[in-house]
């Protein structure tokens, strides 16, 4: 399936969910969001978010500092 990833384009295997993806990206639990075609999704709604061919996502992860 081809997505669109922050900006660039990428094959991925035929992935069912947006928590399918965070963990293909190996993205942490904590502290990530993601973004699918333009709305935020919930940490609570990725496992039944879908996705599908041509999706466009936003994946950032939260940092601290002073």
């Amino acid at each position: 399936m081809k997505l669109i990833i922050n900006g660039g384009s990428i094959d991925a295997p035929q992935l069912g969910s947006v928590a399918d993806l965070a963990q293909w990206l190996d993205l942490p639990s904590f502290g990530t969001a993601i973004e699918l075609n333009g709305a935020v999704v919930r940490k609570a709604d990725m496992a039944d978010t879908r996705l599908n061919d041509g999706d466009r996502l936003e994946a950032v992860r939260l940092v601290g500092g002073g």
